[in-house]
């Protein structure tokens, strides 16, 4: 990706957070606040998804699929961050070594 494009794009997104706060703001209706809170870890935990199960329009099951629920259940037991990053890459590396994935 070139330069330009990359600016171009940082400029948008802060361009739409922006907008964001000066049309809704505060105007949210009060029954919405709890779920525009939780929106942003709705749309990470997507991601998530997408980048460890999705591939050119197929569903990919390997070692990514372990380690990802591994730090989940680390993260769930509330491991720190370091400990959540440990145990994903210990339980991809173990999957990949015993050749399934």
């Amino acid at each position: 990706m070139s330069w330009p494009a990359l600016i171009v794009l940082a400029a948008g997104a802060y361009g739409f957070k922006v907008l964001g706060l000066v049309l809704v703001g505060d105007r949210l209706p009060l029954a919405l606040r709890p779920l525009a809170a939780l929106l942003p870890a709705a749309l990470f935990a997507a991601l998530v998804v997408v980048q460890t199960v999705g591939g050119d329009g197929t569903v990919v099951v390997d070692a990514r699929l372990a380690g990802t629920g591994a730090a989940a259940v680390a993260a769930w037991r509330r491991a720190p961050f370091a400990a959540v990053v440990v145990v994903a890459m210990a339980a991809t590396a173990a999957v990949r070594a015993a050749g399934w994935g």
